[in-house]
């Protein structure tokens, strides 16, 4: 972890994955996803307030007419303005237009928090990377199914991947 993270507003974006009420609702670890989804959206409220935007991944099950009951984002999550994408993979760019959107408003750097870290957090982070944004990861954010997924994520593979911070530490300041 590391000291306050000043981030510039008008580069920056949040993007939390998959806090929908089926999976917020998953025995996880090391939070509840209860304390995610607490954090997150006290998160995305600084965003939306710094004029940062905000996007919000949620998974849909590819073939299925109807999609298991709880597949829509928590109630009250989404605020005005805030862009959420549906994507039908692990992570959060294939096929869903996202780098382009996030292109077109400017964005170069991610903050990322959400459920599982492992999955999709993990795998939105590496397209990412692929795709050259720099990224931070809110580990009080995020969640697994397991406290050793969760932290083997966090501790062996975003590093390589960006800077890794707590949700205290996130600070959007213009520059």
């Amino acid at each position: 972890m590391t000291a306050p993270l000043a981030l510039d507003p008008a580069r920056t974006a949040l993007v939390l994955v998959d806090l929908m009420d089926r999976i917020v609702a998953l025995p996880l670890e090391p939070r509840k996803g209860t304390e995610v989804l607490r954090t997150a959206e006290e998160l995305a409220r600084s965003f939306r307030e710094a004029g940062a935007p905000v996007v919000l991944l949620r998974v849909e099950r590819p073939a299925l007419a109807e999609q298991p009951p709880g597949s829509d984002l928590v109630a009250g999550l989404r605020g005005e303005g805030d862009l959420e994408i549906v994507k039908r993979t692990i992570g959060g760019f294939q096929d869903t237009g996202l780098d382009a959107r996030l292109r077109a408003l400017g964005v170069t750097r991610l903050v990322l928090g959400g459920i599982a870290t492992n999955l999709g957090v993990e795998s939105t982070a590496r397209a990412a990377a692929d795709l050259g944004y720099d990224l931070v990861f809110v580990a009080d954010a995020m969640a697994a199914l397991t406290a050793a997924e969760h932290e083997a994520s966090v501790r062996l593979d975003f590093p390589r991947l960006g800077t890794v911070v707590t949700a205290a530490d996130v600070r959007l300041d213009p520059a």
